[in-house]
């Protein structure tokens, strides 16, 4: 019974991909870089800091609030994720005390869409197309604009996380995504990220939705 469940979750999650196209990349323009911003999540201050590096013209910021020494009880764990420590390692970092940042300059062309359906039972269809091989990080993300639970600039929180590895071939990925307890699914986007063979970031792309 639950794998029926799944499969018709899957089904309508991939369905609403398609349905509401407006909900893609298509027609924004590819950031020219991405902002990743890290914070652990015994950090409320750093969360709160109004000197937090600012993603510039035509980037994109992703927040990442990254699991801290006092567990459940620290004062961001309700976002922390443990996709944060995937992405510090893979790009060989270790886990701030405190925060850090790292920007990464686009440096190819490659073809990438993103796309998102609508929200249902606390799922939400999401899809990722590159023609190219590579690392693919398809991640969503809550756009929280500034003042939101304290923050003084606005975040992309990051709520949910795909990675694909392919070295040959197209990348075609279409996946029910969970949404997290206390987002709001009106703030939802997808954001793609695709680095080549040698870790350079080839692609990016944005959804967006009226």
């Amino acid at each position: 019974m639950a794998r029926l469940a799944l499969s018709l979750l899957t089904f309508f999650a991939a369905t609403a991909v398609h349905a509401q196209s407006s909900c893609s990349s298509d027609g924004v323009p590819a950031p020219v870089a991405v902002l990743e911003r890290f914070i652990s999540a015994d950090c409320e201050s750093c969360w709160q800091d109004p000197k937090a590096p600012h993603a510039g013209h035509h980037e994109v910021a992703l927040d990442w609030v990254v699991p801290g020494a006092k567990g459940d009880d620290a004062p961001l764990a309700a976002v922390a994720t443990r996709d944060a420590l995937a992405r510090l390692e893979a790009l060989r970092r270790g886990a701030p005390a405190r925060a850090d940042s790292v920007r990464t300059v686009r440096t190819g062309r490659a073809s990438l869409r993103v796309a998102q359906g609508l929200a249902f039972n606390d799922y939400v269809g999401a899809s990722l197309d590159a023609k190219q091989p590579g690392s693919a990080w398809l991640v969503l993300v809550e756009e929280l604009p500034a003042g939101t639970e304290g923050s003084a600039v606005a975040r992309n929180l990051v709520r949910n996380v795909l990675h694909v590895e392919r070295r040959r071939g197209a990348i075609s990925e279409t996946r029910s995504m969970q949404i997290p307890e206390g987002a709001k699914a009106e703030r939802l986007r997808v954001v793609g990220l695709l680095f080549d063979e040698r870790g350079r970031l080839s692609a990016t792309a944005v959804s967006a939705c009226p």
